[in-house]
């Protein structure tokens, strides 16, 4: 009798064990593969396969040294104001801190020639056709033409996505002129894409600006 109590509680407690949820022996760091949000540690969240800074939040635990901090979006500050036809427009040299997914604001640009978009491409000094998937980035995030030619990902709410090639400038230090149409200066958060960008992401270009994210392709 003895024997058959001690079998039957061996038996319940190895029910309990396995009745247990699993859970995660290790916690994955940063740029450690991963399947699902709950993969990583901490305040790190699963971007394509790998444990990275969650963009909401704004953490950098996987970008710059030990002992050094990423500046944040909310050190681009205006570094000026241009008047406008009796409007004041801030300036700015910065643009926020590019992530994988940095939130911007798209709007409708026009690179023909005599569209709305004023002179030639600043990456080649040329007009160019408005079925071609291409964009001009704010000031900042242009960084003096460094991303000339570059692809980058542009991922609209809807959650369809484009390649799109840099091959412009949004100024966002200069406007109101013959060379930017009148426009005034870009807001320091602007991907300003062709009609192609807007009908690849299924966007009503009337609208006239939509909520999007961008990334290196």
């Amino acid at each position: 009798m003895a024997n058959q109590v001690l079998f039957l509680q061996s038996l319940y407690l190895l029910f309990s064990i396995f009745s247990l949820p699993f859970l995660p022996l290790v916690m994955s760091s940063c740029n450690d593969p991963c399947q699902t949000l709950d993969d990583c540690e901490g305040q790190l969240i699963c971007i394509n396969g790998q444990c990275n800074d969650d963009p909401d939040l704004g953490t950098h635990i996987c970008g710059g040294s030990p002992g050094t901090s990423s500046p944040s979006t909310d050190d681009c500050q205006p570094s000026g104001s241009l008047e406008c036809n009796g409007q004041s427009y801030p300036t700015y040299t910065c643009s926020p801190q590019v992530t994988s997914s940095t939130s911007a604001f798209l709007t409708n640009n026009d690179f023909s020639e005599g569209g709305d978009g004023g002179g030639p491409s600043k990456c080649d000094d040329k007009y160019h056709d408005n079925s071609d998937p291409i964009i001009a980035l704010s000031t900042g995030w242009y960084n003096g033409g460094s991303l000339c030619g570059k692809m980058i990902r542009i991922t609209a709410q809807n959650g369809r996505s484009v390649l799109a090639k840099v091959v412009d400038e949004c100024d966002s230090m200069h406007g109101c002129d013959q060379e930017h149409a009148g426009q005034p200066p870009c807001d320091n958060n602007i991907v300003d894409g062709s009609n192609a960008v807007w009908d690849a992401l299924g966007l009503d270009i009337n609208i006239g600006r939509e909520d999007v994210t961008w990334s290196m392709a």
